[in-house]
């Protein structure tokens, strides 16, 4: 029950402005303690040694903190794990992007490059909505699933080391001459920590359109994406709205020959179908809540 409160708390208040406008978010001080040992400690020899310390002690932190803030009372735990979910704050930036399409292509541009990392200004209309259809799916699965996931296996404790494992792979994890050595640990265990997660939001995405699963089809497409979880749900979230997405797409202002996802659907699409991957997301989080009540009263 104290998982479907903090489902129920973040569908309804999202990331308030008046509030984190005084406070400083926990995604964001995770952010800045990974920031600080990255230029601190991402020097020299032993560089991925480190970051399996940094990794460790990440974890470390955060199953203490969850675990003195759980011990206050169910309300309290409800709070922080209401907090540490990204649904009702996904959906909103999500259904801008398709406000800001039909106003104009700038208007798309701009609003879809605060939800993206890769390159903006030269997108047309169906590259913009395929960018936050994308988006839509996988932070589903790392922003909501995953956590509510972590949080059924191991309470706030464990939801709140997923949460910190993950900023770390958002940071860090890539394979930069940087990155490669010191993000190698937060990489590889994010990626073992959302091998589930993105299976079962597959699962949901395509329990919540009503389509039935090719898994066969779905584990093709997966396959296809440069991570070895994010592509099920974005295989899902095209397969339920008959679309294809991912394609080539520029990072840096370089030209990157991403393959098709469920390439044979349609490609030229916009804000209508961004409405629809919102309106998805909806449904599945519902059945999401639905499976946290069904733990509870069992």
């Amino acid at each position: 029950m104290t998982l479907v409160l903090a489902l129920l708390l973040d569908a309804a208040f999202g990331e308030p402005d008046w509030l984190w406008s005084r406070l400083t978010h926990p995604a964001v001080v995770i952010g800045r303690l990974i920031d600080r040992a990255d230029r601190r400690f991402n020097t020299g020899p032993m560089r991925r040694a480190r970051g399996v310390a940094l990794t460790l002690a990440l974890l470390a932190g955060a199953w203490t903190i969850g675990t003195a803030i759980a011990a206050l009372g169910s309300l309290p735990e409800a709070i922080a794990a209401a907090i540490l979910l990204a649904q009702r704050s996904l959906a909103d930036h999500v259904a801008a992007v398709a406000d800001a399409l039909r106003l104009s292509r700038a208007a798309g541009r701009t609003a879809v490059a605060r939800i993206v990392g890769r390159d903006t200004e030269a997108m047309d209309d169906p590259a913009i909505a395929r960018a936050a259809i994308e988006s839509a799916a996988e932070n589903f699965s790392d922003g909501i699933v995953a956590p509510a996931f972590w949080f059924l296996v191991g309470g706030l404790p464990a939801m709140l080391a997923y949460k910190a494992v993950n900023t770390a792979d958002s940071m860090i994890g890539y394979r930069t001459p940087r990155h490669v050595a010191f993000g190698w640990a937060s990489a590889r265990l994010d990626d073992l920590l959302n091998l589930i997660p993105a299976r079962a939001t597959a699962l949901l995405l395509c329990l919540a359109a009503r389509h039935r699963p090719d898994w066969g089809a779905l584990a093709r497409d997966a396959r296809q994406h440069r991570s070895p979880n994010a592509g099920w749900p974005e295989a899902a979230m095209a397969r339920a709205l008959d679309i294809a997405l991912s394609g080539p797409r520029a990072y840096h202002g370089e030209l990157r020959p991403f393959p098709w996802v469920n390439g044979s659907a349609r490609r030229m699409i916009g804000p209508q179908e961004i409405d629809r991957a919102v309106a998805l997301i909806w449904r599945a989080w519902a059945l999401l809540a639905a499976i946290a009540l069904l733990f509870a009263l069992v």
